[in-house]
């Protein structure tokens, strides 16, 4: 049975966490703000942490995801693509940090991320691995987190890796959908 009010974790990294931003300009508080309307209401807890690798999420899951979240929103990666992590571990981790959910029976949203072209062979063997980590654990998938806003000059903070405040609007934006079906669907079950 679901509560008055439906709870949904952002378990991530810098991207969740809103680094170089302003709370209220953060991924949690802006997708907030997209599900204002949602019936029952929607309450968005952040669960990033800067620098988080997927295992780094699947080490304070339990810590970090709170017994009454309704879905999970799972947005880890982009710290091992940019350490290189072989494309196996991740897809390990993920599937372990999915199934550790599930154990608590908390539904999951996985968020995927790509890594640019010019990581050659291991931009193909990592962007496989969350389309692979949706069919075998059956969740649905946001292709790329940062779709329309990576590599966007308009949409980053001078680091040109992190999203401003307009980039994560647009995250936020993409992301809303996918969490108003997963919620959707779990008020039917």
């Amino acid at each position: 049975m679901i509560d008055a009010e439906q709870v949904v974790t952002l378990l991530g990294d810098s991207l969740t966490a809103g680094y170089g931003l302003k709370p209220a300009d953060s991924l949690p508080r802006q997708l907030a703000a997209r599900l204002v309307s949602e019936t029952p209401a929607v309450r968005v807890l952040g669960a990033g942490v800067s620098g988080d690798t997927t295992r780094d999420g699947l080490r304070r899951l339990d810590r970090d995801v709170p017994a009454q979240t309704d879905l999970c929103v799972v947005a880890l990666g982009a710290n091992d693509m940019m350490q290189l992590v072989p494309a196996d571990h991740v897809r390990d981790n993920l599937l372990s940090i999915i199934d550790k959910l599930r154990q608590r029976d908390i539904p999951v949203l996985l968020s995927g991320m790509r890594a640019p072209p010019w990581f050659g062979a291991y931009a193909w063997a990592f962007d496989a691995v969350y389309p692979e980590v949706a069919r075998t654990a059956n969740v649905p998938l946001m292709p790329f987190l940062m779709d329309g806003v990576a590599l966007h000059p308009a949409y980053v903070l001078p680091d040109r890796i992190h999203p401003n405040a307009a980039g994560v609007g647009k995250m936020a934006d993409a992301l809303a959908p996918p969490v108003q079906a997963a919620l959707a669907a779990l008020r039917t079950r």
